[in-house]
């Protein structure tokens, strides 16, 4: 991240105050819009083949190597990781401004025991900061639980309370500086999440929902007036030791089983996904002629109109907070 963009990530989170639009709006759990399906997620990488080989040994229950309408690729379920080639390592959050793709995951059935094989491959781990006047640590469970300011670490600390060191989450860096999630959750290694950031979490749900047809997870309530919330006090673990991670307002919508998980990010400025290591993400659609006369009559801006991808059709629009997101002809 440059210090532009965390200085403003700084001053925002911090002040913490609503946002008003003046108007009201209600998200659609149903809406009437032909489904869409995850189709994958598009990397950039200076050697796509070996970029392609690392997911399978990180993830062998789920992630293997193959190649899809002319890509170097990973098949993951029913999804991919496409890989397209550039002549230089493409900007990261480390390295360029932050786009709203942050990262994508996994879900492990045991998280601490797959981050102890990673450390044994040799494989890098991108910690975070357990408090602000913490330590680095591989994985959420070895911070203090409950995702505490750093005035409640200081009370958990008084009162003896210590990390659970149980499940949770951790990261890998990959190739090219990709950022991977290994997660915790049920009893299968399975793809499961692209995670966003978005300025205002629940307003780029109603876009999901209202335009692609995304769902509301099962327990969601609807959501209704002002859809720009206040953003809640900085907690750890976080990437970044001061002012810690803003994480509340949170959201999620779904296509299928993948989540499309969001994050908020305070002060807006993210910039387009493409030529970042995650240039865009795709959904695929029975009809794309349709889709796109519908998209275009609703006022969503396309970077590219339809046209020929290898030996399959696409086209692009750009949404909330400049995310690219293709759409994939399958019929």
């Amino acid at each position: 991240m440059t210090s532009r963009n965390l200085l403003a990530v700084v001053l925002l989170a911090l002040a913490a105050f609503p946002l008003h639009t003046g108007g009201s709006l209600r998200a659609q759990s149903a809406p009437a819009v032909a489904p869409m399906h995850v189709h994958h997620v598009h990397l950039n990488s200076v050697n796509p083949k070996a970029a392609a080989e690392y997911y399978p040994k990180a993830f062998p229950a789920s992630a293997s190597t193959t190649t899809f309408n002319g890509h170097e690729a990973v098949r993951a379920g029913n999804l991919y990781l496409l890989f397209t080639r550039v002549p230089a390592p493409p900007p990261t959050e480390l390295t360029g401004p932050q786009t709203s793709i942050w990262h994508f995951g996994w879900n492990t059935p045991d998280s601490r025991k797959y981050n102890e094989r990673f450390r044994a491959m040799g494989l890098e781990i991108a910690q975070m900061w357990d408090a602000a006047d913490g330590q680095l640590v591989d994985m959420s469970s070895d911070a203090l639980p409950g995702f505490p300011t750093q005035e409640q670490i200081l009370e958990l600390r008084a009162k003896g309370v210590k990390p659970t060191r149980q499940g949770g989450f951790g990261y890998l860096r990959g190739p090219d500086g990709a950022l991977v999630e290994n997660a915790q959750a049920g009893q299968v290694e399975r793809f499961n999440h692209v995670h966003m950031y978005h300025e205002h979490p629940l307003c780029a749900m109603q876009w999901y929902v209202r335009h692609l047809g995304a769902r509301l997870p099962p327990n969601a309530a609807p959501i209704t007036g002002d859809c720009r919330q206040a953003y809640a006090p900085p907690t750890w673990p976080s990437f970044f030791r001061f002012p810690g991670f803003v994480r509340e307002p949170s959201g999620a919508v779904f296509f299928d089983d993948i989540s499309i998980s969001i994050r908020p990010w305070p002060g807006g400025g993210l910039v387009s996904p493409r030529g970042h290591i995650v240039d865009h993400w795709a959904l695929s659609v029975s009809d794309l002629a349709g889709s796109v006369a519908r998209l275009k009559a609703e006022g969503i801006e396309f970077l590219e109109d339809i046209h020929t991808w290898g030996t399959m059709r696409a086209a692009m629009i750009e949404g909330p907070d400049r995310v690219a997101i293709e759409l994939v002809e399958v019929r």
